[in-house]
């Protein structure tokens, strides 16, 4: 199970020798003590994978009979104890969370819903949407069109479902044709037919997307991205711009959305944390490197500028090397 959340270009790897028993002690202890022993904690937790973290939890409740994530709320305060809580949280757990959280309240984080529903694969939504109906009692579909409306509501669901093909074979009539499709139903057009955007972006692998992008250039002489702008509004378009940037390149879009995190006035943790703890076993090493690529500086040292204190050794931990 655990393979859909592990990719070849993660931070993070399976600790060697690794012994649950031994660093549920060691956390234990740490906890336990006069005084946190925050460094014993972040060690432990940073160079484990998610899976191991797991057999860690399962040993800390059977040892001790406490769920570790009680503890370390207890203990722990502020964007640290959410940072190192999201560490020992399921990832499919973790992402059904964020997406309670990004509805929850007076407002909708549309950012983070769209985020979370573009750069999930198929097999990882559907395991999201279990662990949404475990720990919620409610369909991730009911919260989001509840929350949500319109066309943008449509293409979340979609999304939700799991229903992209993943396959990496790319079928060049079906490119011409969507390509076409999409032309018709947008520049071609007075008013703008959104379904046809919806079912081809939202349905179509990213490998066949990026060649019916290509294709639509020939077609119209624009870039798809413009005639989105031109033609669509507010968070459909918003959602439509992620797909087609996640279909071009993942890591490029996450590095942009930890960039806009990390800049300006205040950090937004709720982002910063999710893409690091979610992709630290994925992908973050090329996030990194369009990170760099991007802005000309590192990850790390933007990392370093914008946090302070364990919160910050936990993060730097997690983005490997200073690169």
């Amino acid at each position: 199970m655990a393979s859909l959340w592990v990719g070849h270009r993660g931070t993070v790897r399976d600790y060697p020798g690794f012994s649950p028993s031994v660093d549920a002690e060691a956390i234990r202890k740490a906890i336990r003590g006069i005084g946190t022993d925050e460094k014993t904690l972040i060690n432990i937790l940073t160079e484990r994978s998610n899976a191991q973290r797991q057999l860690i939890v399962k040993e800390y409740q059977a040892a001790y009979e406490k769920k570790l994530k009680d503890d370390l709320k207890s203990d722990l305060s502020g964007h640290f104890e959410h940072l190192m809580v999201a560490l020992v949280t399921p990832p499919a757990v973790f992402d059904a969370k964020q997406l309670k959280k990004s509805m929850k309240g007076a407002g909708t984080d549309e950012d983070a819903l769209i985020e979370i529903l573009t750069t999930r694969t198929s097999r990882q939504m559907k395991e999201i949407s279990q662990a949404y109906y475990t720990v919620y009692k409610k369909s991730l579909g009911d919260d989001i069109s509840s929350e949500t409306s319109g066309d943008f509501r449509k293409a979340l669901l979609t999304l939700a479902d799991g229903r992209r093909d993943e396959s990496l074979k790319v079928d060049e009539q079906l490119a011409k044709k969507d390509a076409q499709i999409l032309y018709n139903a947008g520049e071609k057009k007075w008013g703008t037919d959104e379904d046809k955007f919806t079912e081809i972006l939202c349905l179509r692998s990213f490998p066949q997307l990026k060649r019916t992008f290509d294709e639509y250039r020939n077609i119209s002489q624009k870039d798809i991205e413009d005639s989105i702008k031109g033609e669509l509004s507010g968070h459909f378009e918003d959602l439509l711009l992620a797909i087609v940037h996640c279909a071009r390149n993942i890591p490029a879009f996450l590095a942009g959305r930890l960039h806009r995190a990390l800049k300006g006035a205040g950090t937004d943790e709720f982002t910063l944390n999710r893409i690091m703890v979610s992709r630290s076993e994925i992908d973050l090493l090329d996030i990194r490197a369009e990170f760099k690529k991007h802005c000309g500086y590192s990850l790390y040292s933007a990392i370093k500028s914008d946090t302070s204190g364990d919160y910050e050794a936990t993060l730097l931990k997690l983005c490997g090397g200073d690169d």
